[in-house]
């Protein structure tokens, strides 16, 4: 119920709507039913230590708004909120204090949820979830264990940045300019073995799936971007001195190949120890560890200065046979096509770059088709240029000759045309404790294969075994049944880094090596006597999963948080499906978006969900900058705080004011003079209807609006704001509710049924001042469950119009005429008017210029 304040007291208001709101469960989403549905989701927030930022509170607000303006118009909303707990920020806060990251983890998210209901978001808390709660990711683990059994997941020694001071691997962002951001110590490249998913299995989909998104077009072509689907050919090169070993190389220009000159491997490929010749292996071993310290972006920057060294072979090229050197170079990764290229400096600008600096030779294989001289590197491609200096496919178009090379090194058996994808498998391991364990034991060939004979229909076994091998010994993957899910972090007194590049799991034997019992997952520390029969040893995995496995489908857990039998029953996926709206930032365009599409996929081709895509609609509001222009950052000192706007202003104003900086899209910088305005406009809302005395205004009045004007804008501003909260305009809905206020505080008296429908529109945008007005005027039901009002059209449709009479350009007069009122009509009224007369007498008119409903000027002479 409302308060008892005379004044917009916002610090009184505001707290009790919020306790209302909670002690009611006011906005609960009801169970699947024959109500329409309508589910808004914002990206999942991290609940850092520093809590809520004005980004935060954008963000919020607008889906807020859009669920309460949802409610109103009859949807069964679904607004949840979670928290993507598990990584990096909290264990390295554990490490430094010594405080274990699930107590860190607690003390942020009450941060959070008090901060999020400050600012009035209607949220579900009900249905709350946390990636680091086990009821949680016992689901993350049983969805791992689908791509495990699908072959979409193997083992693989993976380049990881390690730092030799700090004993330690390094995730990308702790490493900067090739140091650590701690302590500023050299880093360098190290294979260590990792957990990899097999995305690129979904490549063609996840490109083709864009097509039907709505989506941000930016959003899209980061995406494909990514993606990078190229069409091209693989050819495969025989290397003088090694008979019988080819080196294989992906070219989208295998027309070219005349004129290749030399070939460039990636300091990582596994044929560089047998390619270098002695000369050259102290120049090679020390340009490998240069490379080592570079990040995959310094390594290919096209502005670089191109670095290389000879290995001693060479390459022999299948187009002419003839010998070609090898060389080493960073710019080329062996993560991306073969890890090899052939070079064709006359028609690449990188290679151009490489072969002028060490003195390469340049044939020209392309040329203009009208034979007309070019400068080097020519990059053209077409119908307009054909092949010189080319053997057999000279005088053909690249186009032809592409074929006729693809023919010719298929039928060979050295090459062949194909699709390569610039997206790699995602690498999916973490050396951290604070993660989701893996739900699988590694264990010797004799058990594994004792173990799927004897249970292998109860376990998520894939077709090939899993193996790799830990201290000298080939091991196998085995699952954990499901029915021993969740397994569980062990506690531990330390989260310091083992020195080794291993996880701070690999340091607690108890929980490494154990006694195993395939069949209910139970396990024993293996210092402990055999249990009995069928247990045998093994070994757990020391990786964790990445922050990303919790936040890969999180937005369906919501559907059903207390399910324990399946991770959504089909009739709540049925029902709720995905997100009708989906809000984030724009630096989640790639990465999170990706690896959430490609979970989805699984689990559509596993039955599990009913569609192929996990969002549909996504919209990217902009980043709130300082008052400076630049991103908000405590060392800028340009960072404005929540907190104390809401304490100055109160949270409506807040929300009004973060909508109406400008488009929701749009980067805005933080401009606190404008504050006021707003509070202001609040302020004097209240004033329209509680007054002085603290009761309802006696302007306020009974009965249905009579004053036709103010009934006109009504029903225009209702259009207005319904129409711009659907196009996610709410910077232009604000100024549209600012002019019907303007025209109230004119009026004499308001409708009671006026003011009624202002409340509902304005109620999104101001839900603690909307609801204390609504029961200030005596409604009984929440202002939320109102119907939201519809604006009639035929009201917008002016019955008479103010036409301003002008002489010669200028205003003498006016008059309110039927909107088509005739030429003649209001000629006649013109002249009778006698401020217009006035200026006609004894002129002649000589022109008139009349434009209906809105202006008639006559010019005289």
């Amino acid at each position: 119920m409302a308060t008892r304040s005379a004044d917009y007291d916002f610090s009184q208001i505001e707290p009790t709507w919020q306790k209302i709101w909670e002690d009611n469960n006011t906005f609960q989403a009801a169970a699947p039913g024959p109500q329409p549905k309508y589910y808004i989701l914002d990206m999942f927030p991290y609940p850092s230590g520093a809590g809520l930022h004005l980004g935060h509170c954008e963000n919020y607000t607008i889906t807020d708004i859009m669920a309460r303006y949802k409610r109103a118009r009859g949807f069964n909303v679904l607004y949840p909120i979670g928290w993507d707990a598990f990584g990096l920020p909290t264990e390295n806060y554990a490490v430094k204090t010594g405080r274990h990251p699930a107590d860190v983890t607690k003390e942020n998210v009450a941060t959070f949820r008090r901060q999020l209901k400050s600012i009035g978001v209607s949220y579900d808390f009900d249905r709350e979830v946390d990636t680091t709660d086990p009821k949680y990711f016992r689901w993350t683990q049983w969805i791992w264990l689908q791509l495990f059994k699908r072959g979409l997941a193997y083992v693989q020694d993976k380049p990881v940045w390690w730092c030799p001071a700090l004993g330690t691997v390094l995730a990308n962002e702790e490493v900067i300019d090739g140091k650590s951001e701690v302590g500023s110590h050299p880093v360098e490249r190290r294979p260590v073995r990792q957990w990899v998913l097999r995305i690129t299995a979904y490549a063609d989909r996840l490109l083709a799936g864009l097509k039907d998104l709505d989506w941000p077009d930016s959003t899209k072509r980061m995406q494909e971007a990514w993606i990078g689907r190229s069409e091209g050919s693989e050819v495969d090169f025989d290397i003088a001195d090694l008979p019988g070993e080819r080196l294989r190389v992906f070219t989208t220009r295998v027309d070219t190949l005349y004129g290749a000159t030399y070939m460039v491997v990636a300091p990582e490929h596994a044929l560089v120890p047998r390619l270098t010749k002695p000369a050259q292996q102290a120049a090679v071993d020390n340009y490998i560890k240069a490379a080592a310290s570079k990040s995959d972006l310094e390594r290919t920057e096209l502005a670089k200065d191109k670095t290389g060294t000879f290995t001693g072979s060479y390459a022999i090229n299948p187009a002419n046979g003839q010998k070609i050197p090898i060389w080493i170079a960073d710019y080329v990764l062996a993560s991306y096509g073969t890890g090899a290229i052939m070079a064709v400096p006359a028609h690449d600008e990188r290679d151009f770059a490489f072969a002028q600096k060490f003195a390469l030779p340049i044939p020209q294989v392309i040329a203009p088709a009208d034979g007309s001289a070019v400068t080097l590197p020519f990059i053209e491609k077409g119908g307009s240029v054909v092949l010189v200096n080319s053997g057999e496919c000279t005088g053909l178009t690249p186009a032809q000759a592409k074929e006729r090379l693809d023919a010719r090194f298929a039928a060979q058996g050295r090459g062949k045309a194909t699709v390569q994808f610039k997206l790699r498998d995602w690498l999916f391991s973490r050396q951290r404790y604070w993660g989701e364990p893996f739900p699988i034991v590694w264990v010797s060939e004799a058990d594994y294969r004792a173990v799927v004979a004897a249970h292998g229909s109860k376990l998520l076994v894939p077709t090939a075994p899993v193996t790799c091998t830990i201290d000298g010994t080939v091991r196998y993957a085995l699952p954990i049944p499901e029915s021993a899910l969740p397994l569980q972090l062990p506690t531990v007194k330390s989260y310091q880094p083992t020195g080794t590049g291993e996880s701070p799991l690999a340091a607690i034997p108890e929980w490494i090596e154990i006694w195993y019992h395939p069949a209910t997952g139970e396990s024993v520390p293996s210092s402990q006597p055999q249990p009995g029969a069928g247990w045998i040893r093994a070994r757990r995995e020391s990786n964790t999963m990445p922050q990303w496995a919790g936040s890969c489908w999180y937005y369906l857990r919501y559907l059903e948080p207390d399910n324990a039998s399946t991770l959504a029953s089909k009739q709540a996926l049925n029902y709720w499906g995905v997100p009708d709206l989906y809000v984030g930032g724009a630096e989640h365009a790639v990465l999170h978006l990706l690896y959430a599409r490609f979970w989805h996929k699984v689990l559509f081709d596993e039955g599990v969900v009913p569609t192929d895509e996990p969002f549909r609609k996504l919209f990217h509001q902009g980043i709130i900058l300082g008052e400076d222009g630049e991103k908000m950052s405590k060392s800028r000192g340009n960072v404005a705080n929540p907190d104390d706007i809401i304490r100055d202003y109160g949270t409506d104003t807040l929300r009004l004011y973060l909508m109406f900086l400008g488009p929701l899209e749009a980067m805005k910088p933080w401009n606190p003079k404008g504050i006021e305005g707003v509070h202001r406009f609040l302020r004097s809302i209240w004033r329209e209807v509680v007054g002085e005395d603290g009761n309802l205004s006696a302007k306020v009045v009974a009965g249905p609006e009579t004053d036709a004007q103010t009934e006109r804008l009504l029903h225009a501003t209702i259009k207005k704001v319904t129409e711009d909260i659907e196009g996610l305009r709410y910077n232009t809905a604000i100024p549209a509710m600012m002019v019907l206020r303007n025209h109230l505080q004119k009026a004499d008296r308001v409708s009671r049924a006026t003011i009624r429908a202002f409340l509902q529109i304005l109620q999104p945008f101001a839900p603690h001042l909307a609801s204390e007005l609504w029961d200030r005027l005596g409604e009984t039901t929440p202002i939320h469950t109102a119907a939201w009002p519809v604006a009639d059209e035929s009201k917008l449709v002016a019955s008479t119009v103010k036409l301003v009479i002008q002489v010669n350009g200028k205003m003498r007069s006016d008059a309110m005429v039927a909107p088509d009122a005739a030429e003649a009509d209001v000629l006649t009224l013109a002249r009778a008017d006698a401020k217009v007369a006035a200026h006609l007498d004894g002129k002649t008119l000589r022109k008139v210029i009349y434009v209906p409903g809105r202006i008639l000027n006559l010019v005289v002479g």
